[in-house]
């Protein structure tokens, strides 16, 4: 039996060392832990990190994610610059919603103030072409040239039906690249993204969550990264994926970024990686965190539901609020099926968190 265990061997082992990593594309509007616990992942392979408008404008990122590839040794992955402006929401559209239905909590790169006083700090406001300094010092690397929406259209078709895409801002370069590409969502693996909002619950009982949870107090089916582009989140929506994740606020009412947890991520993480996230802001909740995290380990959620889910782009009072049905009930416009995640366990989640970091 020894020469044909030995043959097994000779045949297996090749296989095994060879097994390919699970492909992911990074479409983010920041640098996050999400990236971090991605680049973490033994068995995962990043193929690039796209940039979109959202919290920071798509040229802001840029630097910021070059910059922390450096931190951790990485400049091999390529960092494209996405959709500088939504399809068509605009800063003027937005203050003349704001002027008929009300204030919104959180504007991104609009934000000026805080419409009341809140524990966050306020992010300093930029102009557009406003000029860079990465607070953690310049990225000596340069972006890869392509455009993001052209970039993801390369690598699906590069490796079709192998790339999950991990969106964690706006949904603008996924609706431009399939604009572009008709097939371009049918070639992907998946989509997993956070977005939207269902109806969800303050869970944590303390004033950093109550003031988080003035977003949806009164408007339980709104969400930033929606909001922003409503319509690139409607074409996405209800573009041909083989399978679409989405986590909403509703599961990261349930999380908070503790200045202990910070701390704990900060002495995981590499030298000069952890010393950048020892000066991060503490208390926000989890929420792109989530979405890398269920991906990478689907045994963390909890709660989750198969509906149909589209958003609302007409300009009045509900414009970028959430749509769903259960099936049966959509209007069949093209709505895809989505797994939407509910409730995730908290303590995998941050374990998790801090054993990818430790592993960068």
């Amino acid at each position: 039996m020894r020469p044909l265990f030995c043959l097994l061997l000779l045949i297996l082992l090749p296989l095994l060392a060879g097994a390919e990593k699970r492909k992911v594309i990074i479409d983010d509007d920041s640098f996050s832990l999400m990236h971090l616990m991605l680049l973490g992942a033994d068995d995962v392979e990043v193929l690039g990190i796209a940039s979109v408008t959202g919290n920071s404008w798509s040229g802001r990122i840029v630097p910021y994610a070059l910059r922390g590839l450096e931190l951790i040794d990485r400049p091999d992955i390529p960092v494209v610059m996405g959709a500088t402006y939504p399809l068509l929401n605009t800063e003027a559209q937005t203050k003349l919603w704001e002027a008929l239905y009300g204030r919104l909590t959180w504007k991104g790169v609009w934000m000026k103030e805080w419409a009341e006083p809140t524990i966050q700090s306020l992010p300093e406001y930029y102009e557009v072409d406003a000029s860079v300094e990465v607070t953690w010092g310049n990225p000596t690397i340069e972006a890869d040239p392509r455009i993001a929406a052209n970039f993801l259209i390369e690598m699906v078709r590069t490796y079709p039906g192998e790339i999950s895409i991990i969106a964690g801002g706006p949904l603008t370069n996924l609706a431009l690249a399939q604009r572009l590409d008709p097939e371009f969502a049918s070639l992907a693996k998946e989509l997993v993204y956070m977005g939207a909002s269902f109806n969800p619950q303050q869970v944590i009982d303390n004033q950093v969550a109550a003031d988080f949870a003035r977003e949806f107090a009164n408007s339980p089916r709104r969400e930033f990264n929606i909001r922003l582009d409503p319509e690139a989140a409607s074409i996405t929506s209800r573009s041909p994926w083989p399978k679409i994740t989405i986590i909403p606020v509703d599961p990261s009412t349930s999380t908070q970024l503790t200045a202990e947890l910070l701390n704990r991520a900060a002495n995981a993480a590499p030298k000069e990686m952890g010393e950048v996230l020892a000066t991060w802001e503490p208390g926000f909740p989890l929420w792109d965190e989530i979405a890398a995290a269920v991906w990478l380990d689907p045994s963390l959620i909890v709660e989750k539901e198969r509906l149909y889910v589209d958003y609302n782009t007409q300009f009045g009072p509900s414009y970028g609020d959430t749509l769903s049905w259960r099936e049966h009930y959509q209007p069949n416009l093209g709505e895809q099926p989505a797994v939407v995640i509910r409730k995730v366990d908290r303590l995998g989640l941050e374990a998790l968190l801090i054993e990818k970091l430790a592993n960068l």
